[in-house]
This record gives structure tokens, sequence and C-alpha cells, in this order.
């Protein structure tokens, strides 16, 4: 049985081999965990492309000892064009596109979350070094993964077409094979200038004014004018407080309200044995209740009726726990989210740890790769709506993100960053980790190996089923189809069931990490 790594010098996972390396390297160098997290950013962008990328979005999680955790938001707003009005003109009128120059209408935020988050934890090594991991991969090639292959096959027909694609990620026009060396010469130029120029460069130099005439010349809303007025933004995290410690997450527009609400609810239901009938069907429940009314308001904070803190208040906790039939399922289902992410985690030798995750939304985003930069950009706006309500699009406007790192500080002063890729599995493989390794506690690497499930629909699958992987016992199957839930068994080890990672700090020092056998990633503590 896998188990977790551990050491006291440092640790990082990542699902990527090669970004788990990158932000080993830079702690071995004397690096912080901050510095090792934008080493490893710039490095999966390159060697995940389909999961990730720089032309999306990131939200960090960053705690250094003795201290509370900020957050960062680097969520892109809105182009100042994009509009109802401009979609209907282009010929929309219930939704927005999802592949193309019409999908890419938010501005890229992750690199300005990268050079706030360095602001807080930088200034150990320069950008260079952080850029060149990055750099040498794009340049020289990386090894294609057999998750990009099967990926790029089962989406070819929604991105074949979309300018720049074919060009960078196809091979004569069909998916690379696995093990095919993708060599990305435009995007080792952007690292490295971003490397000699600052990264801030991405929205004010010669970067930003090539990005802007690309997408104007592809429908895209956006303008320079976008890139020139973006900046990331550092928050205050959204807490719980729990009987297993204090629970931190990221504020809308992410979803990160949704994970806390699951654990609240699920600490109200006093189940004491895991892996059984109340253990899952109590964490799906708790799914339901939280989802019901993040579908109904969640959204730009600054069109949300309520601030979302005031969703984890007890009174209202406790009058949604009562909700919960501890032995019938809701009947479901509700329109689910998607999204296509990856998260990381670190810790360095002073004690500073960091939840991190980035992503261009759907796999590959909007498809639409500058072929002068080789960035592709997120299709996140495509998300927002065109009809009223609290995600409906405006100039400026943050879309619903499915994005939220996670972090916790236990009752035993254990400091735990966990997360996942996998939209609208994230808050529920967050809830199964949790639990797993926090309440009935099982060992890390375990928690995360163990057979998982998702409520709903994830990486465009067409059902809003209760998917369970094959490894669940047949009882505990049939005793979940006995109380109403629509059952759907899936593979073993399904990419359904998400990427997710997960590092924890211990008072004497310890430091534990896991991977995710499900995605090409490891964990790395020494």
């Amino acid at each position: 049985m896998l188990k977790s790594a551990l050491g006291y010098n440092g640790a990082f996972t990542a699902p990527h081999r090669a970004a788990a390396l990158a932000g080993r390297d830079i702690l071995e160098a004397g690096g912080t965990a901050v510095e090792a997290m934008v080493a490893a950013a710039a490095t999966i962008a390159v060697v995940y492309p389909h999961m990730n990328g720089i032309g999306g979005d990131g939200f960090w999680l960053i705690k250094k000892k003795g201290e509370a955790p900020i957050g960062i938001s680097g969520c892109g707003r809105a182009a100042a064009l994009a509009d109802v009005a401009f979609y209907r003109k282009a010929g929309h009128v219930d939704a927005i596109p999802a592949r193309g120059g019409l999908a890419a209408l938010t501005v890229p935020g992750t690199i300005d979350g990268w050079r706030l988050a360095l602001q807080h934890g930088g200034g150990r090594l320069p950008l260079s070094d952080l850029m060149a991991s990055a750099i040498g991969y794009a340049r020289d090639g990386t090894a294609v993964t057999g998750n990009q292959s099967d990926c790029t096959r089962d989406k070819l027909s929604t991105l074949a077409d979309v300018p720049g694609f074919a060009e960078q990620f196809l091979v004569d026009g069909a998916p690379p094979r696995a093990g095919h060396r993708m060599k990305q010469a435009a995007l080792a130029n952007t690292f490295s200038h971003l490397a000699e120029q600052g990264l801030e460069s991405f929205y004010k130099g010669n970067i930003a004014a090539a990005h802007a005439c690309y997408l104007e010349a592809n429908g895209s809303p956006l303008r320079l004018s976008d890139f020139h007025s973006f900046a990331a933004s550092e928050v205050a995290p959204l807490s719980l407080t729990t009987s297993l410690g204090t629970l931190f997450n990221m504020t809308p527009p992410t979803q990160g309200i949704s994970s806390l609400m699951i654990l609240g609810l699920f600490d109200r239901l006093g189940i004491t044995e895991a892996e059984g009938f109340d253990h899952l069907h109590g964490l799906v429940e708790a799914t339901k209740q939280a989802f019901i009314k993040r579908n109904a308001e969640l959204g730009d904070p600054d069109a949300m009726a309520e601030p979302a803190q005031s969703w984890l208040d007890a009174a209202g906790l406790d009058a949604m726990a009562r909700r919960i039939d501890r032995q019938r399922a809701l009947p479901w289902p509700y329109e689910p989210k998607e999204g296509d992410t990856i998260w990381m985690g670190a810790v360095d030798a002073e004690g500073t740890v960091v939840s991190f995750i980035q992503s261009v939304f759907w796999e590959f985003g909007s498809g639409l790769t500058c072929p002068e930069t080789g960035v592709f950009f997120q299709n996140r706006g495509a998300g927002f709506s065109l009809k009223p309500g609290p995600n409906e699009l405006a100039p400026f406007k943050r879309p619903f993100h499915t994005l939220n790192p996670a972090m916790a500080e236990l009752s035993d002063r254990r400091v735990f960053a966990y997360g996942t890729m996998g939209g609208e599995g994230q808050p529920q493989t967050q809830a199964a980790i949790f639990t797993r390794y926090a309440q009935f506690g099982q060992d890390l690497q375990q928690a995360i190996t163990a057979p998982r499930w998702l409520l709903g629909k994830t990486w465009g699958d067409a059902t809003t089923t209760l998917k369970l992987e094959s490894r669940f016992p047949a009882n505990l199957i049939e005793d979940l189809g006995q109380a109403g839930h629509e059952v759907e068994i899936i593979p073993e080890f399904s990419d359904l069931a998400g990427h997710a990672g997960a590092v924890v700090l211990h008072v004497d020092g310890l430091m534990e990490s896991a991977s995710d056998p499900r995605s090409d990633g490891a964990a790395i503590s020494y």
C-alpha cells in the first residue's frame, strides 16, 4: 500500500512529477515555499497544458508559521466591452460559447497572482531561477502524458478548428501519442521574457500587446486596456471553526464557501466511522445542501446579496443540517459546473505552508492559442450567464469559479493544505480527504488513494448521477442505491474523481506529503 512521504526539510506535491521536482529543487536551493510554488506553477503550465496554463487564473492560501493565512486572488475580470449586448450582437442569446475567441473574455489572472504572492514570500532567489525549469521543458520538449493524449482525443471535435490550437497541440492534425516530445518554443520565449522583464510585463509590455491584438482579431472583447488595468488582490480567506480545528478557503467568486459548508454540515452529523454508509451518504447529502445555496446565490462578491462568510454562521448551518435525511437521498439533479484544474501544495523549512490552484476552466480553456507567445486563453468567462442573477455577465465582473485551495489548522496545530482538480468535484474530493485524514485518522496517502465519488458531472460528462469508483464494496453500493441515490459505477481509479494532493506540517517539524495515483504526479518530503 502506498504511504505518505515524510521529511523535515521540505515537502511538495503536484499532479505532474516535473512540477513536483521543480518545486523541490527550489526548496533545496534555499527558496521559500512561495518561490517553489511559482517555479512549479510555471513548469506545470508547460508539461500539463490540458489542465492549466498561464492564460488562466490562480488562487493562493499562504500561511507563515505563527501567522494567520492570507489569500491571493488571481481572478481575471471580464473585459470592459463584455456585456450581454456584445454577445447578443454576435448572435448568442442563451449562452456564451465555450471555445474560441468569444469564450476568451476575462483577463488571465494567474501571473499577477504569482507576482503578488512573491511579495509575501519571495526575495530569496531571482525570477530567472524560478522560470528555468519551465523554460527548459518548453524549449527542449516534454513527454506528452497519456492523460493529455486521451484528453486531446476526447475533446478534439471542439478544439481542432480553434485558431492556433492545432499548430501547438496536434501532430499532423491528430492528437499526440503518449510519449511524444512536445516542444513549445514560443512559450519558452514568453517565460524567458518574464524572467528578464518581470511578471508585470505580462500585462503592460510586448506580451500584453501581442495578446490584445490576437484576441481582438479572433472576436474576443478583451483589449490592451483590460490587461493594463488588471491586478491580483490580497483577501482574507473564509474561515470555519469545527470540532477538528479551523478551516480556511478562498472567497467568492470561487466555490470555497461550498467546501467549508460541506464540512461544517458533516461535522454536525456526529458520524464516528469512516467508509460506511453514514460517511458517504452524509457527505453527499451535505454536498447537496451546500450546492443548492451556491447555485442560487454565489457569484462576484460585489453582486451577492450577503457576504459569503455569513453563510457559515452557526444558526444557518444548524438549520441546513436538520434538512439532511440520514437514511434517504434528496432527489437530484441540478445544473452542474465544469472545470479542469491543477492543485499543488508546499511546505518550506521555515514552516510556511502553501495551497495553490491554477486553471483554464475547461480542458485547454478556450483553445485559442497565440502563435507569437504560445499562450492559450482560459474560457472561464463562458461560465457567466446571459440572464439576470448573481453571475450575469457585466464589464469587469468576476465569473463563478470552481477553483478553491483548502487549508486547515487542526486542533493539535497541524497545518493541513489539500486540494484537487475536478470542477464540480473539488469540494467533494476535499471533503473525502479531510474527513478521512483529519477526522478518522487515516494515513494521508491512504486518504487520497481510497475510492472516491462524484455527485454530478465534470470533465464534460453528461450525467448527474452519484458516481462511485468500482473499488467500493458491493454492499455499500447497494445500500446507497436503496437509499435513493442514482448510482453509476466508474473505473477503479477515475479522472472523474479528481487529481488530489496534500501536505501537512506537524508541530515538531515533520512534513507529510501525498499525491494522487489518478494523476501523473509525485509527492516529495525530504
